[in-house]
């Protein structure tokens, strides 16, 4: 037993440091490192993995411990960083490209359960009435408490037409609720755009894909073939991110050449960048045309809105950052989600990739997103079930970086009342289910106010009382 558990051990520990190495040298992109290897905890590991392998009530491969340590050493440095093979890359790759066969979810974990962060619209989860915060506590007869993101995404995608049934916590319901639901061809649309009323435009930006800033661009285009533009809304609610060189793309769509968009800052050189609103910092190819090179010279001062709230993240929050910082645009909405770190896709191997959190994002200003997230200009309370979860309640987050160093994230407004003592119950106000951009868009509403110089409405609270005041039309057809 002693030969086979050394035997065990130093299996595993060889497999490890090879991982181990392969990762480091793809991390500091063959630089010379400095780093020493920490043998003796090394050495304690492959313990365990012996005591694993010849006392665990059943037999383990190997592989699949392996596997799970690295798993668990890369999921404990963050919620974004993560060890991709086989599915995981596929997904990676779906996710830029926005078509499969699925729910319609975008979700993350929360003390090892998973939460929905929003679903798409127009897809079978959206439809079936699945709502921003709810805890998919299990999926089909699978408990998802400890379950791994990526295998709790697997099982909810699958072939169209088959189902999937969903069991969900929500809050303020007093048990959980199910959802049998068929799967579809997920295409998420990353661009919508139209004309709200005359010369006003309106576009939503769902999430940041790879063609993300020529859609945006085209959008222009066709508005000013139209008619001039009075004023412009990009709404950006919702959208968990995508490409970097996407959200800088779209920010160029609207600020003169060579403005500074959003620069990083990380530990080696490749992770520290300055990104403008210029050719290089959006066009990967060298040969292909500047989509927004002959855009109308006036979209660069057309009055703007940009709509944010607790769904908008990373390229999201990038876009509405540097609009800001410039005075390019008014926000308005709710504050945003948080995510303000750089994920890196390095190669471990032919077969395995790691996705690595390598920086922090900064807006022109020196702002720092990571934790904070963006506040909006105009703060506007349209009565949904706002999602409350930010990269700050995230197990494992990142702390928000200062200066080179690291502070504690604000307290949430829930963790103030607790602090304070004091429970203060604040009236409910019964929750809308609507499109974006759709007519009982509330905030979409106050912000076409706002470009038109109209009085803005801060809660729909209000806006129903003033209703209610209103003379009423009595006339009857």
């Amino acid at each position: 037993m002693r030969d086979f558990l050394k035997k065990s051990g130093l299996i595993g520990l060889s497999v490890l440091l090879g991982v181990l190495l392969s990762v480091h040298l793809s991390a500091i992109a063959n630089q010379e490192s400095k780093q020493t290897i920490p043998y003796e905890d090394l050495q304690l590991l492959a313990s365990v993995f012996g005591k694993i392998k010849s006392n665990y009530v059943e037999e383990v491969s190997d592989e699949k411990l392996i596997r799970e340590a690295i798993n668990g050493m890369v999921r404990g440095l963050d919620p974004h960083s993560e060890f991709l093979v086989g599915k995981e890359l596929e997904d990676l790759k779906i996710s830029t490209q926005g078509k499969f066969g699925g729910l319609g979810i975008e979700v993350t974990t929360e003390d090892g359960v998973v939460k929905v962060v929003s679903p798409i619209e127009d897809t079978p989860a959206f439809r079936a009435g699945i709502q921003a915060g709810d805890l998919i506590i299990k999926i089909d007869e699978t408990v998802t408490r400890g379950l791994p993101l990526t295998k709790a995404v697997e099982m909810m995608r699958g072939k169209p037409g088959t189902r999937v049934k969903l069991t969900v916590a929500r809050k303020d319901e007093p048990a959980p609720l199910e959802f049998n639901i068929k799967r579809e061809i997920i295409n998420v649309k990353s661009v919508i755009a139209k004309i709200i009323e005359p010369n006003y435009g309106y576009i939503r930006v769902r999430n940041f894909q790879e063609r993300t800033g020529e859609e945006v661009a085209n959008a222009v285009r066709a508005f000013y073939q139209e008619a001039p533009l009075k004023g412009l809304i990009l709404d950006v609610r919702s959208d968990p991110g995508g490409l970097l060189e996407q959200a800088v793309a779209v920010s160029a769509v609207f600020l003169p050449r060579e403005q500074l968009i959003v620069y990083t800052q990380g530990r080696v050189a490749d992770a520290r960048m300055e990104l403008k609103s210029r050719r290089s910092d959006y066009i990967r190819n060298p040969i292909a045309k500047d989509y927004i090179a002959d855009l109308p010279e006036a979209i660069k001062i057309v009055p703007m809105v940009v709509l944010i709230d607790a769904g908008s993240a990373s390229a999201a929050e990038i876009v509405a950052g540097a609009l800001q910082d410039h005075k390019r645009a008014t926000l308005m909405g709710a504050p945003s989600f948080g995510k303000g770190s750089v994920q890196t896709v390095m190669k471990v191997d032919d077969q395995h990739m790691l996705k690595l959190t390598t920086a922090h994002y900064f807006t022109p200003s020196g702002r720092s997103i990571q934790a904070k997230g963006i506040d909006p200009d105009i703060l506007i309370d349209d009565g949904r079930d706002i999602l409350r979860v930010r990269e700050a309640n995230l197990q494992s987050h990142l702390e928000t970086p200062n200066n080179g160093e690291t502070t504690k994230a604000a307290p949430t407004e829930e963790n103030d009342n607790e602090e304070e003592g004091k429970s203060e119950e604040k009236p409910r106000i019964k929750p809308v289910r609507f499109e974006f951009g759709g007519e009982k868009d509330f905030q979409l509403e106050q912000a076409l106010n706002q470009l038109k110089g109209l009085p803005v409405l801060l809660t729909r609270e209000n806006a129903e009382e003033d209703e209610a005041a209103a003379p009423k039309d009595t006339t009857k057809e």
